[in-house]
């Protein structure tokens, strides 16, 4: 019997995987094109929610002479939405990037950990935003000062409300980003699940 690369004794033959690394099954990539699309479209729904919430808080302003620009706490938020509306689009971006070309922008290493990384910190950061943001309204309301000058205030509640649907939307991104640095770290490459 002629011997061939995948023939073992016995009769027993190996899998094409396990002679070559570069291997993927229909199934692991079509699994990766659906991770793929689903952190695509939350990452674009983050970019829309925190773009929304930093425009309107920063269209934000009193009949009187101060705006949002005189609250920490609401220039806050809007550094932060904005912020994190920036990293989304640039992350949209790779996101396109790596669905269309098979390959992402960084090494791969680089990228399973650039990516975990920073939507950690945007997730906290934003998280952290929104609550100062909302403690600041509710002592607004308090003050009664919500009450002479209602469409600030109603303002400054859908924006922060924006701003945390962003933030869950990140934070589901952030619980994916860290499967794909734990599929990483197992089998040394993310495409592997």
């Amino acid at each position: 019997m002629p011997s061939s690369p995948h023939c073992l004794r016995n009769g027993g033959t190996t899998s094409p995987r396990a002679t070559n690394p570069n291997f993927h099954s229909t199934v692991s990539v079509q699994k990766l094109r659906r991770l793929n699309a689903l952190i695509l479209a939350l990452r674009l729904s983050t970019f829309c929610f925190s773009f929304a919430s930093a425009v309107f808080m920063a269209t934000n302003s009193r009949s009187g002479s101060s705006t949002w620009v005189d609250f920490d706490a609401f220039r806050f938020v809007v550094a932060a939405n904005a912020i994190v509306a920036l990293y989304s689009l640039f992350a949209v971006g790779a996101s396109v990037w790596e669905i269309l070309k098979g390959t992402t922008l960084f090494p791969e290493a680089v990228q399973v950990w650039f990516d975990f990384g920073h939507d950690q910190g945007f997730s906290f950061l934003v998280l952290s935003a929104n609550t100062a943001g909302t403690a600041l309204a509710r002592d607004l309301g308090r003050n009664e000062t919500c009450t002479s000058v209602s469409a600030f205030c109603v303002q400054s509640y859908i924006s922060i409300a924006l701003g945390f649907v962003g933030f869950l939307f990140l934070a589901f991104i952030s619980l994916l980003s860290g499967f794909r640095v734990a599929c990483f770290i197992i089998t040394g490459s993310r495409f592997h699940m």
